[in-house]
C-alpha cells in the first residue's frame, strides 16, 4: 500500500465547507499543523473564536473525510481559535464569588483547579495524581481529574475506564466516571497505541477543548495531572486557567530534585502558586523482612522544600501495592482504603484542600523580563 501523504490529505479537505464563507477550509487557509505519520493524521481548523462553537459539525466532517482515505486508522482534528489583540488596554478584571475572572468561563462550576506536576518523566506523577484526587474523594469533595499529559495519557488504564465520551448536544462532552470522580483524557479519544505526533498550538487547543467544552459539573476541586517539563502545556494552563496552585512531585536524588526545582521556578515565573512538594518512591521496605532501604536516596525533597521556602506535604515509599494497583485500574486509596499508604495520600489530599479551600485568584499573567 502507497504510504499516506500530506497532498492527499488535502485533496480530501478540500470537498469540506466552511458554511458561512462557502468556500472550501483549504482554499480558506484553515488548516494548520498537519501531520501525517504512517496511518495516523492529525490538524487544526483555525476559526474565528466566535463562530468557535457553531463549528463542531465542521470539525466533525473534516474528521470523517480524512477518516475515508484508506489505509487511515485514526484521525484527529482540533478546532483553534485565534483572537485578535485589543486595539485598547482592557479594563482590570474583577474576581467573582469563586474567584474567577474571564477565563474562569472555561470550567464553569469548578470552585479549585491545581495542577499536579514534575520536571521530569518517571518520577510517578500520574500515580500521585490518581490517588490524590481519590484521596480528595475519600474526604468528602466533589472531583474531577484532568489528564492533560497529550502525549502519554495514562488515566484510562488508571482509572479502569475504557469507551468515548458521549455528548448530549454535539458540542459539549461528558465526563467519564469511575470511583465516584469524572475524567477527561485524550486516550478515551484515540487507542491506546496511537502516538499523538501534535506540534504546540495544537497540544493548546486540545486542552483548551477538554476543559471549555467538558460538562465538569459542580466540582469542589479539579485535580490537573500534567506532562512533566515546563512547556506548552504548563504555559497554557497558567495562561488561560485560573489555578488556585501546583503541586510539584519529586524523587528524592539530586537530578530529579534539579528538574523539580526547574518545574518549582516555572509556575512562580506565571504567578501560580506552588502548594508544595511531594517526595515519591522516598524509600523500599522489603515486603519479607522489613528492612528499609533508601533506593533513591531520601529527604531531598523535603530538604528542598525547606530551603526553598514551600511546604512539604508528605513522602510517599516505592512499594509495589501501589504500582500494580494503578497499572490494574485499583488505585490503592480506593482498593485498600485502609492501608497507610492510602492514609498517606489523604493525608496529603486534606493539606492540599487547605490550602485552597479559602478565596480564588483570577487567571495568572506571563511575565516577560
Amino acid at each position: 500500500m502507497a504510504q499516506l501523504t500530506e497532498t492527499q490529505v488535502l485533496d480530501v479537505l478540500r470537498s469540506v465547507i466552511d458554511p458561512d464563507r462557502q468556500a472550501d477550509i483549504v482554499s480558506l487557509n484553515m488548516i494548520s499543523g498537519l501531520v501525517v505519520k504512517d496511518s495516523n493524521v492529525g490538524f487544526s481548523i483555525e476559526v474565528d473564536p466566535r463562530r468557535g462553537p457553531q463549528l463542531e459539525p465542521l470539525r466533525q466532517s473534516a474528521e470523517r473525510a480524512v477518516a475515508a482515505i484508506p489505509g487511515v486508522t485514526s484521525v484527529t482534528a482540533v478546532l483553534t481559535a485565534h483572537r485578535e489583540a485589543p486595539t485598547a488596554p482592557a479594563a482590570p478584571a474583577k474576581a467573582g464569588p469563586a474567584g474567577g475572572t474571564g477565563a474562569k468561563a472555561l470550567v464553569p462550576g469548578v470552585r479549585a483547579i491545581v495542577a499536579v506536576a514534575s520536571g521530569k518523566g518517571g518520577v510517578g506523577k500520574s500515580t500521585t495524581s490518581v490517588n490524590l484526587a481519590l484521596g480528595l474523594k475519600a474526604n468528602g469533595l466533589r472531583v474531577g481529574l484532568l489528564d492533560a499529559d497529550i502525549y502519554g495519557p495514562s488515566m484510562p488504564r488508571m482509572m479502569a475506564i475504557t469507551g468515548k465520551p458521549g455528548s448530549a448536544d454535539g458540542k459539549t462532552l461528558q465526563p467519564m466516571e469511575n470511583y465516584g470522580i469524572k475524567v477527561m483524557s485524550m486516550g478515551f479519544m484515540v487507542a491506546e497505541d496511537t502516538p499523538m505526533i501534535w506540534r504546540g498550538p495544537m497540544v493548546q487547543s486540545a486542552l483548551q477543548q477538554m476543559l471549555r467544552d467538558v460538562a465538569w459539573g459542580e466540582l469542589d476541586i479539579l485535580v490537573v495531572d500534567m506532562p512533566p517539563g515546563t512547556g506548552d502545556a504548563q504555559l497554557t494552563m497558567a495562561q488561560q486557567v485560573p489555578l488556585a496552585g501546583a503541586v510539584i512531585v519529586s524523587t528524592p536524588q539530586d537530578i530529579a530534585l534539579l528538574d523539580a526545582r526547574k518545574g518549582l521556578n516555572m509556575f512562580r515565573r506565571v504567578d501560580v502558586p506552588v502548594l508544595g512538594i511531594i517526595e515519591n518512591m522516598s524509600y523500599f521496605c522489603c515486603p519479607n523482612c522489613g528492612h528499609r532501604t533508601d533506593i533513591f536516596s531520601h529527604g531531598g525533597a523535603k530538604r528542598e522544600a525547606d530551603a526553598l521556602g514551600m511546604d512539604f506535604l508528605g513522602e510517599i515509599p516505592l512499594d509495589i501495592a501501589i504500582r500494580e494497583t494503578s497499572d490494574q485500574g485499583q488505585p490503592i486509596v480506593m482498593s485498600q482504603p485502609d492501608s497507610e499508604h492510602a492514609k498517606v495520600y489523604r493525608a496529603i489530599a486534606a493539606k492540599v484542600w487547605a490550602k485552597v479551600a479559602g478565596p480564588q485568584r483570577g487567571t495568572p499573567k506571563i511575565v516577560i523580563e
